[in-house]
């Protein structure tokens, strides 16, 4: 049989026909595979299919061969199985941090991780109550400069900014750079934070969001030194994002019995529950004042009541009185 030019690549053609067009479902006969092989230049005979399949098996690619009229080769098994492919899918496609556009890039690479005919199934449409893609498409490089910093030691540097009416960018400090330490990232509500130090401010500790960041670069400057021990992260984060934000206090609220699971999910499972009368169960959480914190408590009405201290039921009243201000008592 002449050899083409492609021959020696015969193995290699024969993995990616395999991985991309076959699965449990969709097998390749012999004959289908020989076809195949010659679209790219490369003739073959059943002995080399043969011989190419247990170099494969041996490199590591799970092929099986079923006998019968639907039988033939197949890949069964990937690294990613496809539910895992479609829960991926469905955290890119829902995601508040990735922008349209590289949504539909992600989904693409993730569709070549399976078959053909299965990557047809992460044609999904993911519907998500109130979340709104990132307008930043640059977030991904800034998260990954700032990873490098991090684990480097290194200073970055950024520019900050917020959206006027016109969703135009309007930078913090008329552009300037801000040079930071970078510390540690924080997922918080679908929103990447960035908490940095710097030891020229009294507070030294502050956070920024990273698709609000700009022009990230690692710069050739040695990390500000400061007491891990002394900063506590998970702390921090409790007290600026969320209901702990502000000072911390140990409050004692009450739910009815339809809130369990609205409860549990809030501040964990392992909170104690105790029975209360009228439906109702108390529970002994640390909380804050903190806006956050309030309007979770308001929004379930009658069916929930902070029951102590009396600085975070005066808390409430006052939030209720200013909404009476703005909208009429």
């Amino acid at each position: 049989m002449p050899r083409s030019s492609n021959q020696k690549l015969k193995p290699l053609y024969l993995a990616k026909i395999l991985t991309e067009r076959t699965d449990e479902d969709n097998p390749l006969k012999t004959q289908e595979i020989l076809e195949a092989l010659a679209a790219y230049d490369i003739p073959a005979d059943r002995k080399s299919i043969y011989d190419d399949m247990d170099a494969l098996r041996q490199y590591g690619l799970d092929i099986e061969h079923r006998r019968g009229n639907d039988g033939g080769y197949f890949i069964a098994s990937r690294d990613f199985e496809l539910p895992e492919l479609k829960l991926l899918v469905d955290a890119v496609q829902s995601s508040q941090l990735i922008t349209g556009k590289k949504s539909r890039e992600l989904i693409k690479k993730l569709s070549k991780l399976t078959s053909i005919t299965q990557s047809k199934q992460l044609n999904r449409q993911v519907y998500m109550s109130g979340r709104i893609k990132a307008l930043n498409e640059t977030v991904y490089y800034s998260i990954d400069a700032i990873h490098a910093a991090i684990n480097e030691r290194k200073k970055i540097t950024f520019k900050y900014f917020d959206y006027n009416t016109s969703k135009k960018r309007v930078y913090r400090r008329s552009g300037e750079a801000y040079a930071r330490t970078p510390i540690a990232m924080c997922w918080n509500e679908d929103k990447y934070y960035l908490i940095t130090y710097n030891p020229k401010y009294d507070d030294p500790i502050a956070s920024y969001r990273v698709d609000r960041m700009a022009d990230v670069k690692v710069i050739d400057e040695k990390a500000d030194d400061y007491d891990a021990k002394a900063f506590s992260i998970t702390d921090y984060i409790k007290r600026t994002f969320g209901m702990f934000s502000g000072e911390i206090m140990t409050a004692q609220l009450a739910f009815d019995e339809s809130l369990v699971s609205v409860v549990l999910d809030y501040f964990g499972a392992d909170t104690r529950l105790i029975a209360a009368d009228g439906n109702r169960f108390n529970i002994r959480v640390e909380v804050s004042a903190s806006p956050v914190f309030l309007g979770w408590m308001f929004q379930f009405g009658s069916k929930a009541e902070i029951l102590s201290p009396d600085s975070l039921r005066e808390a409430m009243r006052g939030l209720i009185m200013t909404g009476n201000e703005i909208y009429g008592s």
